[in-house]
């Protein structure tokens, strides 16, 4: 594991502070929700994209899905010891900022293959944390963002988080969102309902809260024909044209 030394970090005025890249994608894995939500308000302050997450499984599923320039990991996130079993094979390995003494990080690192390439010390001050990301996304290309997903006539745009089928605009909740954009990211691949509930929640929930949740977004997306939302019974659920199956 390589960690920067512990030297006093200084800075400079903000006005003459060099400015981060625009469009960076940073992943915040914090399981405390007041901390989470605070750190990523100012971290997109600061011009970056955050993905919010509060498990590990969670970002796991995230990197999955994704390519992220850089990790910042709170090591108290509750399931740090069970990731083994839930890793994804990463083309590319971001590196990492943890916020702990790190010590607790180390069985994280062998099964994500990341490596520390820096570390805070809790409580953190934000403008301390800002400033090593700064640094380690210096001289780094952000990777190009995809503000668009689209399977037919099946719009979702994730600047706006509105979602369209052809001229039609789906009147769609945060969750009918979060479901419908993983299906899209997944389009042609049968998700089990495990899968779905823990990238929509976070968090695992009874098997009927994934199933009503699908029958919701099912009546509002093939409300227009074809139908584009299916279950492949004892399995789960996939997005796409059924002639692809």
């Amino acid at each position: 594991m390589s960690l920067r030394g512990e030297s006093v970090h200084t800075y400079r005025d903000v006005r003459t502070r060099e400015a981060p890249s625009p469009g960076h994608r940073l992943l915040l894995i914090v399981p405390d929700p007041g901390s989470r939500e605070s750190l990523a308000a100012r971290l997109a302050e600061a011009g970056h994209h955050v993905t919010p997450v509060a498990t590990g499984a969670a970002a796991m599923a995230e990197l999955g899905d994704r390519h992220f320039d850089l990790l910042v990991v709170d090591v108290d996130i509750p399931d740090l010891h069970d990731l083994a079993r839930n890793r994804p094979r990463l083309v590319a390995r971001p590196p990492i900022i943890c916020m702990t003494t790190c010590d607790a990080l180390e069985p994280l690192l062998p099964e994500v293959g990341i490596e520390v390439e820096d570390y805070v010390t809790k409580p953190c001050r934000d403008a301390e944390l800002l400033a090593r990301v700064q640094v380690l996304l210096r001289g780094r290309q952000a990777a190009p963002r995809a503000s668009v997903l689209r399977h037919g006539d099946l719009v979702l745009d994730e600047i706006v988080y509105q979602a369209w089928r052809g001229e039609r605009r789906l009147e769609v909740t945060p969750a009918e969102y979060r479901l419908l954009r993983h299906l899209l990211l997944n389009a042609g691949r049968v998700l089990s309902k495990e899968q779905l509930a823990l990238h929509v929640w976070d968090e695992p929930r009874e098997l009927n809260a994934i199933e009503r949740l699908v029958s919701r977004l099912r009546q509002k997306v093939d409300e227009t024909s074809p139908a584009l939302i299916h279950t492949r019974r004892g399995f789960g659920y996939w997005l796409g044209d059924p002639a692809s199956m």
